[in-house]
């Protein structure tokens, strides 16, 4: 069997009768056991998948969804775990039992809740088996039977007269799967860059660059205005991932000049979010671009930096020699062309081009050294911020001075970190004070600083908060 209907795939192992009636079989005799140690109702959940197949990486997926559903939804109404097992990867399919303090008419509600609530629900099977060993009904409840998963009609009488073919529930299995499947990823992306560009902000103190304490070199924008500009740049963030998910089979280059499209409209609405401040121009490249290579990537790859960075390079391929041949004085019109022009600096299109070294080999090195040495996000942040800087041509600072100073920046930030590769609040704010006297502001950087929050959160999961 091959259904292939998106970056996740419904193929697996397929499995006989005797194994579906041997996994129950067990299944049962657990729940004895447990009924019989605690003394309370339990939820046994698995998945409502037709065919022989009955894991694979998307059925398992959606069964993880599943999970993260009931526990949140035990907890929003106060219902203690007492024992959980799962057994996520069993070709006869994921399942997980939890015996739960409370009323088994009460757990089943809510188990209902989940599985009514949409499409993905009606593949979740939520049985709740109370203190006598007896399965909780929906009709004990005066809930309606399960729908049909094709025509919607009542599933039993469906099933009984067999209306619908294997092939096309597995088809629509499928459907849901990945429309589960891709919602999930795109939240959690969108969610964990617009904490990213919060966090960028937020770090203080950042030599004259807007944070917490004060505004940096920059008299147009505060903090607020920050806020402002994010918040505005999250369906910005969701399109660039569902961009990259919905052309992952094409060619990376393809799925680049679809968000550079979608990245000029992104602007706009910063632009109107902000009153015409440009607080992330060059966030909505960067971190647009990363976000569509996740969308390119299965979720497992997230968790590798590089992985990310190489697909970025890879969508980015020929990006400075596109944008910058053919220059002349008289056609270069923004301070990038001109740079490039002049001094054949390449900017933050030479970095993507490049897989973001100054990332990956400095910025979130930076970072992870000073989290795990237990600094605080600022000491950690900024540092991170500063080792951007030594690594890169920062063209904001160019624009604010020249060439020659922006050189003497990073050979003096080089020095300081030699010294100290995290520098104490109070030498940062030194360095705070000198860049605003001289209107100074590593713009560029701190766009940078954003990716690598971003690779950060997703490289440690649960361990960043």
């Amino acid at each position: 069997m091959t259904i292939n209907k998106g970056i996740y795939d419904i193929n697996g192992t397929e499995v006989t009768l005797p194994d579906m009636l041997g996994c129950r079989e067990r299944r049962v005799l657990m729940q004895q056991e447990l009924l019989t140690r605690y003394h309370k109702p339990l939820i046994s959940f698995s998945m409502n998948i037709a065919g022989p197949v009955k894991n694979s990486r998307l059925i398992k997926k959606g069964f993880e969804l599943g999970m993260e559903n009931l526990r949140l939804l035990l907890s929003a109404h106060h219902i203690d775990i007492l024992y959980m097992t799962e057994n996520k990867d069993a070709a006869t399919g994921p399942e997980m039992i939890i015996v739960a303090d409370a009323e088994a008419e009460r757990l089943k509600t809510l188990c209902c809740m989940i599985e009514d609530k949409d499409r993905l629900g009606r593949l979740f099977d939520m049985d709740v088996i109370d203190c006598n060993s007896s399965k909780v009904s929906r009709t004990e409840l005066g809930l309606p039977g399960r729908s049909c998963l094709i025509c919607g009609g009542p599933a039993a009488d469906c099933a009984r007269s067999r209306a619908h073919s294997v092939p096309e529930l597995q088809n629509k299995t499928a459907e849901i799967l990945s429309e589960a499947a891709d919602l999930y990823d795109c939240e959690k992306v969108s969610r964990t860059a617009a904490r990213a560009l919060l966090y960028e902000v937020c770090t203080t103190p950042k030599p004259g660059l807007v944070d917490r304490a004060n505004t940096g070199s920059h008299e147009d924008m505060d903090i607020y205005t920050f806020i402002d500009s994010t918040v505005s740049l999250i369906p910005y963030l969701r399109d660039c991932f569902m961009i990259g998910r919905n052309s992952f089979h094409e060619a990376p280059r393809e799925t680049f000049l679809r968000l550079r499209k979608r990245g000029i409209t992104a602007d706009r609405e910063m632009l109107i979010a902000t009153c015409g401040v440009n607080t992330h121009k060059g966030a909505i490249f960067s971190i647009g671009i990363v976000c569509g290579a996740l969308g390119r990537l299965p979720e497992k790859a997230w968790s590798d930096p590089s992985r990310i960075l190489s697909e970025c390079a890879a969508m980015t391929a020929g990006i400075v020699e596109q944008d910058f041949s053919g220059l002349t004085g008289e056609t270069a019109r923004t301070a990038g062309q001109r740079l490039y022009l002049n001094y054949g600096i390449t900017g933050v299109r030479g970095q993507m081009e490049k897989g973001l070294p100054a990332v990956l080999s400095a910025g979130l090195p930076s970072l992870e050294g000073g989290i795990s040495r237990g600094l605080s996000w600022d000491r950690a942040g900024a540092a991170a911020l500063l080792a951007i800087t030594t690594a890169m041509v920062d063209t904001n600072l160019v624009s604010r001075s020249d060439v020659k100073t922006e050189e003497e920046v990073r050979r003096s930030i080089r020095e300081l970190l030699d010294k100290d590769p995290y520098p104490s609040i109070e030498e940062l704010k030194r360095l705070d004070d000198d860049f605003i006297r001289r209107r100074l502001s590593p713009g560029g950087s701190a766009d940078l600083l954003s990716v690598t929050y971003l690779l950060y959160f997703l490289s440690h999961g649960a361990d960043n908060n």
